[in-house]
């Protein structure tokens, strides 16, 4: 009997830790419990026989009739049975009545006292309903998955990814190979640390990828892995701070202890900036329970050797507030920038992106690369992405070079509004104004080429656009250069003042352009003759600052109100510059304006034929 209970209840064979398994059935001793008191409960209703409740002057009657019998009197309640074949049984609140008992010695009615122990009942009303919210409780954790119990708090929550797992490698990152060759060292080092050890090299602890969003850095960590064969520990900055005390910093040692007990590996850190915040910024005073997280990294950080073959890798886009600790050689000593790519490295990412969509002979990726300057790797994928999805709404057997034009201008210009409707007055405002726009850039010397003049109204506040596609990519630019960007962001304004003799709010983003692109020449760049080679400019700010904690103006009222005066007159100029271009184009600018009123889109070739037509008529 013993041997069967204990195989009933599964003593002699414990639940064991889940493998990945599927899990077995097995008996759970809180349903046992659970069913006992449902049986203690239901026992009366559905095993007894069935009581009638009868009221106390129909027990009198039944009492005076002589056939209630067998009555056990409590201190709340009387039960008892009737006479006859079956017996009844009945009960009946008690009243309070003095003369009952003698009643019942009169009749010769059998009848006896119960006192009733309500300390069983009390600690069970007590008890149920905790065990029941216990039961629901646990319930819920569980189906809230792993690690989430409360005991598991201090638990990392690093994804891991196995060697087979990671199965990206450098051939599947292009446009940043400066930054993939820093990282080849340490793939040679996780590979054949013996290499380095024997001539008593060191391979940094610490590598932090630096670069703007969607460059890739995340990209490249696991592709260092995959090169590497090794296993890859991935973990956000933010999943290291709660607000509960010292737990971040107990997440930190355990990804630490389970990174060394996986060794050679990779912890790469995503998003640092949420955790390596500069300490002694919190502006509400006090300790912060995130500098005591970082703390702790730091700490570990220090204490880890790299001769056990752990890497830490890091990534950010804002450098400039992370805490210099963690910058100093021995932690994070090699910062790797992933900058945005040239033009043969969006080339290089299209046709990565590319691989796997069906395109049409006529599509020429360095095109489409020469039409994205400033574009980093995760918008050329979604470029390659919205041109395939284009071609497929429209059940073309390939993606054509239209469906890459119109992706491109929805990722600069936005969705296209196709239900916004525009009055004629507005329709012609616009239309002169791209025009301005676009006859002022083919006019000027530094300016890029025009590509495509629209007025379909795109994106949240775009009545129009004029696109233009640089020649080639450009890291500085010169005086003249920054004239022609003024004049050609004017070119709008002054369209509208010459035809309609009023002025619309169509110019606010380019007037408020132009202003930043003035005042960074007379504060920032030193390009004023008046104000000399004197930078104006304060040093810029950590985002997470308020202004009380900003250095203010470092110059005078009277430098200000100068400053202010050649800001002006860099605009000012600009203006009187484009209304001469214009007025002398008059001719081309109300054809131009007709044409887009008429197809609502003019590719740049149309208005350089029209510039060329009316070249010898302005010559004369």
């Amino acid at each position: 009997m013993a041997d069967k209970l204990r195989s009933f209840f599964n003593l002699d064979n414990p639940p064991q830790k889940q493998t990945g398994l599927p899990a077995k059935k097995r008996f759970n001793l809180w349903y046992f419990v659970l069913a006992m008191i449902l049986f203690t409960y239901l026992q009366p209703v559905l095993f007894s026989a069935k009581t009638e409740t009868i009221s106390y002057s129909q027990f009198k009657q039944y009492v005076d009739q002589g056939v209630a019998g067998e009555l056990i009197i409590g201190p709340e309640s009387i039960k008892g049975t009737l006479a006859g074949t079956p017996k009844r049984a009945f009960t009946t609140v008690r009243v309070h009545d003095p003369e009952l008992v003698g009643q019942l010695d009169e009749g010769l009615i059998n009848y006896s006292g119960r006192n009733e122990n309500r300390f069983l009942g009390s600690l069970i009303s007590w008890i149920l309903p905790l065990g029941i919210m216990f039961l629901i409780w646990r319930f819920a954790m569980k189906k809230m998955g792993a690690g989430m119990g409360v005991m598991s708090f201090s638990k990392s929550k690093a994804k891991i990814f196995a060697q087979s797992d990671t199965k990206v490698s450098f051939a599947d990152v292009a446009g940043i190979d400066e930054a993939r060759e820093e990282l080849e060292e340490v793939v040679e080092f996780l590979k054949t640390p013996e290499k380095f050890q024997k001539l008593g090299g060191r391979i940094p602890k610490g590598v932090l990828l630096v670069g703007p969003p969607g460059t890739g850095k995340t990209l490249l960590a696991r592709a260092v892995a995959g090169e590497a064969k090794v296993p890859f520990f991935s973990i956000s900055g933010s999943e290291f701070v709660e607000m509960f005390v010292g737990v971040g910093a107990a997440r930190v040692r355990d990804l630490f202890s389970q990174a060394a007990a996986q060794a050679p590996c990779i912890i790469f850190i995503d998003e640092l900036d949420a955790l390596g915040k500069a300490r002694g910024m919190n502006v509400m005073g006090g300790h912060d329970e995130r500098e005591q997280t970082l703390n702790q990294l730091l700490v570990e950080m220090d204490g880890f050797e790299t001769n056990k073959g752990v890497i830490i890798m890091a990534a950010t886009n804002r450098p400039e507030i992370l805490d210099p600790a963690l910058m100093r050689p021995g932690r994070l000593d090699r910062q790797v920038l992933v900058d945005r790519p040239d033009i043969n490295g969006r080339e290089a990412i299209l046709k990565i992106h590319s691989r796997h969509v069906a395109l049409g002979p006529e599509v020429d990726l360095r095109r489409i690369a020469g039409r994205t300057p400033g574009f980093v790797g995760a918008d050329l994928a979604n470029i390659i992405n919205e041109a395939a999805l284009l071609a497929a709404r429209n059940d073309k057997d390939a993606v054509a070079p239209s469906d890459f034009d119109e992706a491109i201008d929805r990722v600069v210009a936005g969705l296209q509004k196709k239900n916004r409707v525009m009055n004629a007055r507005e329709k012609e405002i616009v239309a002169f104004h791209e025009s301005g726009h676009a006859i002022v850039a083919e006019s000027v010397e530094h300016a890029d080429p025009v590509h495509k003049i629209s007025i379909i109204p795109r994106g949240i506040a775009a009545l129009g656009y004029t696109q233009q596609q640089p020649t080639e990519d450009r890291y500085l630019l010169t005086r003249s250069e920054l004239n022609d960007r003024l004049a050609v962001l004017l070119g709008g304004r002054v369209a509208e003042e010459l035809v309609f003799n009023e002025i619309s709010t169509g110019a606010q983003n380019d007037l408020q352009r132009a202003s930043d692109i003035a005042r960074a020449m007379v504060t920032e760049y030193g390009m004023s003759d008046l104000l000399g080679l004197v930078s104006y400019e304060r040093p810029r700010q950590a985002m997470f600052l308020p202004d009380s904690f900003s250095q203010g103006k470092n110059y005078s009222e009277a430098k200000a109100s100068q400053i202010d005066d050649e800001v002006t007159r860099f605009v000012h100029e600009a203006h009187q510059r484009v209304r001469k271009i214009l007025a002398e184009r008059r001719t081309v600018l109300n054809n131009l304006a007709r044409l887009l009123s008429e197809k609502e889109s003019v590719q740049g070739d149309e208005l350089r034929r029209m510039l060329s037509d009316a070249a010898p008529a302005m010559a004369s």
